[in-house]
């Protein structure tokens, strides 16, 4: 019996390959494939007429070739036959595609030889990314392609299918907009789609007899067979470009959920089958450890573990224009790792958008002052984190059922509220010391900061604060899930939405839907209606954002030059002015007061100045003609005023 412990030193004397053909390369007179498997000795390439199932109609030897690399060559047109590859490093290993596969069959067991041709849209080739001067013009919307139509409300076709997002017109049984219509109507900028690679668990013959988010890889360069009509061939590739297509003709980025973190399967994954150990980080006694409580890490700091997830990268950024990436348990990478990451995107496109979740999921053997964490992101260039700080300081503590949020009533929130305002850059008038998590600023620019109140994971932001405030009224609820959206869209940096939370989506109070069935994690467009003031809410804090820069200030110096913070305390109340035509803003100066008590509050207001009142209650109107008599004004319970002096 094999034995799998590993002394991870070993792996330091493997070569390196630098090339950039590994994986396959076809041409209608021959296909090339090229693999690093530098601890084989034998490697064997299998043929199939189809993606699952028979026997293989020929068997071929790769050659050796230089720096641990494998090679051969196989005359004529395979294009549409299938293949496996087989190494020998003393026992035969499993069949896989290998770690480089582009196109699969059926439930990823098998790669597909293809013509890239053919699995381009018409008018791909004049498909461009959305470019963006600065990354805090962004407006990100994280989705799931399953969620976002297999509802019978939401009135597409291509139900839980990456073609739902090319259907226009799509209406709600009570005719108001969804898909892709209404995400251009809601005005973000940005789709952020959950992984969209090839991922384990959901059977590609019946993928309605099973749900998953995608955090669990099994091919990284090829997409998930699930979402297409036809996952036996290059469907999955040809509609998830017309996916990118079209919400780039809408005007919409498109962001890919990347987990490089971690593999589902460990000794049986493509990694492992092809150079066992090497891909995985171990312990001092030679088992694979597990930062990301999936069973393994990756070992993002290894030369060709590096070099993978760059020229992975580079792929998705390339042959699907990507417009951004966001790194699952970013916490495992390493910090060199991440930064060649931004110069290879760069030498693609600046605008493409770099973020992830600053923290792993359990210890690692790398020391942390060598990996992607929130503390250490001064050390990573362009390149931002999740504000957890403020998601908890808004709502409550995510993993505590009962903990309420600034928007719930609870009063000792106000420093993490100014945290999250000031997008987690320094600003003398925090204290730090009442901050709940960081006891001192991570981001040292504000584009370094993601600001955001809920995401797929734990409960929606509809559902925590009912389970959290269960004395509640619809009407209280409704106003905190405003005043959520009011902070996270005139914060600092960059904002991110769960997808629904502009209609209290909720999940029927799952905390962890991973695998839950699509009655709890489907959109319920029919919510659009019953929670539409919500939406038109939402609608306007965007408008209101993209319309005024002094929203999304550039640089930490700006903000500290423009935005100051109330002097005069009220608790669960958090106040600051935007002053002298911020980021250039038309507007002079702007007083913004959020109250979290559900009683309203007198705030006194400075003397000669003629305050114009732009938000109110549930209103906001940038073209108001109403003016502030006197010098101080009410605001209501739960909610954002917002004055501005032209």
């Amino acid at each position: 019996m094999r034995d799998w412990r590993f002394n991870s030193n070993d792996f330091n004397s493997y070569p390196v390959y630098s090339g950039d053909d590994l994986g396959v390369c076809w041409s209608k007179e021959r296909t090339l494939i090229r693999i690093w498997a530098p601890t084989a000795i034998q490697v064997e390439l299998r043929i199939y007429r189809q993606g699952q199932g028979g026997s293989a109609i020929r068997i071929d030897q790769f050659e050796k070739a230089e720096n641990g690399t494998w090679i051969i060559h196989l005359k004529g047109n395979l294009d549409g036959y299938y293949y496996t590859i087989r190494i020998n490093d003393g026992n035969w290993l499993n069949e896989t595609p290998g770690p480089e596969a582009r196109a699969v069959g059926l439930n990823g067991h098998r790669g597909l030889i293809f013509n890239p041709e053919k699995a381009n849209p018409e008018g791909w080739e004049t498909d461009t990314r959305i470019e963006n001067i600065n990354a805090t013009e962004t407006i990100i919307y994280e989705l799931h392609v399953r969620d976002f139509s297999i509802s019978p409300t939401s009135g597409m076709q291509n139900k839980g299918k990456y073609l739902a997002f090319t259907e226009n017109g799509t209406i709600s049984p009570q005719g108001l907009k969804t898909g892709i219509d209404h995400l251009v109507e809601l005005g973000i900028t940005h789709v952020h789609l959950l992984p969209v690679y090839d991922f384990a668990t959901v059977d590609e013959q019946a993928p309605d007899k099973s749900y998953n988010w995608g955090y669990d890889p099994q091919n990284f360069n090829a997409p998930e067979g699930s979402y297409s009509t036809n996952p036996n061939d290059t469907s999955r590739i040809l509609e998830l470009k017309m996916l990118v297509q079209s919400l780039h003709r809408a005007g919409i980025g498109v962001i890919f959920d990347v987990v490089y973190n971690h593999t589902f399967y460990t000794r049986r994954s493509p990694f492992n089958q092809t150079v066992p150990g090497y891909y995985y980080r171990q312990r001092s006694n030679g088992t694979f450890s597990n930062a990301s409580g999936c069973g393994n890490e990756v070992a993002t700091e290894r030369n060709m573990v590096r070099k993978f997830i760059i020229d992975s990268l580079r792929y998705w950024a390339t042959e699907f224009h990507a417009d951004g990436f966001r790194f699952d348990l970013m916490g495992i990478y390493d910090l060199e790792t991440m930064n060649l990451i931004r110069t290879k995107m760069d030498s693609i496109s600046p605008s493409i958008l770099l973020y992830g979740e600053g923290w792993a999921a359990d210890k690692s053997p790398m020391e942390e002052t060598w990996r992607a964490v929130k503390t250490n992101v001064s050390h990573l260039f362009r390149i931002a984190v999740f504000n957890d700080d403020f998601r908890n300081g808004i709502k409550g503590n995510s993993f505590n059922i009962k903990s309420k949020g600034f928007v719930s009533g609870q009063t000792i929130q106000e420093e993490n509220i100014k945290f999250g305002i000031a997008g987690a850059c320094f600003h003398p008038q925090i204290v730090y010391g009442y901050v709940e998590h960081s006891k001192s600023p991570w981001a040292t620019e504000p584009w370094q900061c993601i600001n955001y109140a809920s995401c797929h994971d734990n409960y929606t932001l509809y559902d925590k604060l009912a389970l959290s405030c269960p004395e509640s009224s619809e009407d209280e609820l409704n106003r905190m899930v405003m005043l959520a959206g009011a902070l996270v869209l005139t914060s600092q940096g960059i904002p991110f939405l769960h997808a629904g939370i502009e209609m209290n989506r909720t999940k029927n109070g799952d905390f962890n839907s991973y695998k839950s069935p699509d009655s709890i994690n489907q959109i319920d467009w029919s919510r659009k209606s019953t929670s539409h003031q919500i939406f038109s809410y939402y609608q306007s804090l965007i408008e209101l954002r993209k319309k005024h820069p002094a929203f999304r200030m550039k640089s930490a110096y700006q903000i500290r030059n423009h935005l100051f913070f109330s002097s005069d305390y009220h608790p669960g109340v958090a106040s600051y002015v935007l002053v002298n035509h911020a980021n250039d803003d038309v507007w002079r100066t702007i007083l913004l007061v959020f109250n979290g008590n559900p009683d309203a509050i007198t705030f006194k207001l400075m003397e000669h100045i003629l305050w114009r009142i732009v938000a109110r209650d549930e209103v906001i109107d940038t073209n108001s003609t109403k003016f502030v008599e006197g010098n101080e004004i009410k605001v209501s319970g739960i909610s954002m005023l917002m004055l501005v002096e032209d």
